[in-house]
């Protein structure tokens, strides 16, 4: 059985518990404004660039620009996006676990080869530890996540399906719905899928007038459009980390207070019994020395 300086030292612990968690619910609220803005901003760029790509873009670019082209998949490149830190609920755990069935169900099942690109610490360790293929790793990159990155992942997933090094681009990532809720997505990023009947419904309907051509602003905004969505799966994943920290501190200090309150009151009776055994052997003593006299 616990002493009373068991259960005091315990509850002091915990309370130190609780005052972390809620430092860190309010860090992580405040990081979330930042980046919930972030991607407010971002994601109406994302939809309009990707929007006048498929508006831009005729049968002879689907069959003959290679970023386009729907090829032979032999090599998928999966970009896997999960946190550099834990304590984040199930955030980091639904992305490992999403990636882990799109590999055993959707590549070594159908007997396809894979290169995995994971950004973010947590992902890495998983990954490399049970020995997947792991081709690259980036850590560290969301304390400070600049456009930068983008533009560089981007470039290297671009180059590498250029030169067939894989056939197909699969990127795996927490999309930003709200603070109780993120949603895991699996989402194709190369070839770039347009949907052909959308796409002559469009142009039947709208005549541009383009300065200087075509198929200059077409082949400028292709690399434009694979940075700005990648960029935007990078501030989705951002934000939606924030808030699950967020959500999971809440629910940790919550918790926490609760605890301590049982706490108190298991050492409120045990403090109540022992004031009454001495009580009661002071009575004894009392009675036994009247009975000897």
């Amino acid at each position: 059985m616990a002493t009373l300086r068991d259960i005091k030292q315990r509850i002091k612990g915990v309370k130190n518990t609780q005052q972390i968690t809620k430092a860190m619910k309010m860090v992580a609220a405040a990081k979330l404004r930042r980046a919930q803005d972030a991607i407010i901003n971002a994601r109406p760029y994302a939809k309009k660039i990707q929007s006048l790509i498929s508006d831009l873009t005729s049968d002879d670019d689907i069959n003959s620009n290679p970023l386009f082209i729907q090829r032979q998949v032999k090599n998928v490149a999966i970009v896997v996006i999960t946190a550099d830190r834990g304590l984040c609920g199930a955030f980091n755990t639904n992305i490992i676990r999403e990636a882990n069935r799109f590999i055993d169900e959707e590549i070594l099942k159908e007997n396809l080869s894979y290169s995995l690109f994971c950004v973010g610490k947590k992902g890495k360790d998983f990954f490399t530890k049970r020995n997947f293929n792991v081709v690259d790793s980036f850590v560290g990159i969301f304390s400070s996540l600049d456009f930068s990155f983008a533009q560089r992942l981007s470039d290297r997933l671009i180059t590498g399906y250029i030169n067939g090094e894989f056939d197909k681009v699969i990127v795996i990532f927490n999309e930003f719905k709200s603070i109780i809720q993120q949603k895991v997505v699996v989402e194709q990023y190369l070839p770039i899928l347009v949907d052909k009947n959308t796409n002559r419904n469009t142009k039947a309907s709208l005549n541009y007038i383009y300065e200087p051509d075509r198929k200059s602003i077409f082949d400028f905004l292709i690399p434009k459009n694979l940075r700005a969505q990648l960029w935007r799966f990078l501030l989705e994943s951002n934000a939606a980390e924030f808030a699950a920290r967020m959500t999971a501190m809440d629910n940790a200090t919550t918790n926490a207070k609760e605890l301590i309150r049982t706490l108190n009151l298991k050492y409120n009776k045990e403090r109540q019994a022992s004031i009454t055994k001495e009580i009661l052997e002071i009575v004894s003593g009392a009675n036994a020395l009247k009975s000897s006299q």
